[in-house]
């Protein structure tokens, strides 16, 4: 188990946390401490209480305004998987045709040669 010593607001905390995490959570830290600085040059010193509930409020919104965003994203990665299985779709049709109408010229083309040639189409053959 880790530990990490972090300071808030002039007050040290020993926390622990999962063995690997201390860079994180030392990151996380600077940021609530950064939140801190700033709403404390805003407001002033209204009480570690309140700047750490102001703080954590901060995050909270971030946090929701990326969850948001999230959401956001993944109906438009969504609505993008819907159109391209459908352009799939409409490709496979289009390649299914050209195959089609080659296969008819090709035949076509075999009859044109054999008349050419003298002799009857393998359709006429059969």
């Amino acid at each position: 188990m880790g530990q990490v010593n972090i300071t808030l607001n002039g007050r040290t905390y020993n926390l622990e946390c999962d063995d690997g995490e201390e860079d994180h959570l030392i990151r996380l830290a600077g940021q609530m401490s950064e939140n801190l600085q700033s709403l404390r040059s805003r407001f002033g010193q209204v009480g570690d209480d309140r700047l750490l509930l102001m703080a954590g409020l901060m995050f909270a919104d971030e946090l929701s305004e990326t969850r948001r965003r999230l959401e956001e994203l993944q109906g438009k990665l969504a609505e993008i998987g819907r159109d391209r299985a459908v352009a799939d779709e409409q490709t496979d049709v289009a390649q299914a045709e050209v195959a089609e109408r080659i296969g008819s010229a090709a035949d076509r083309i075999q009859e044109l040669n054999a008349q050419l040639n003298g002799r009857s189409s393998p359709a006429e053959q059969e």
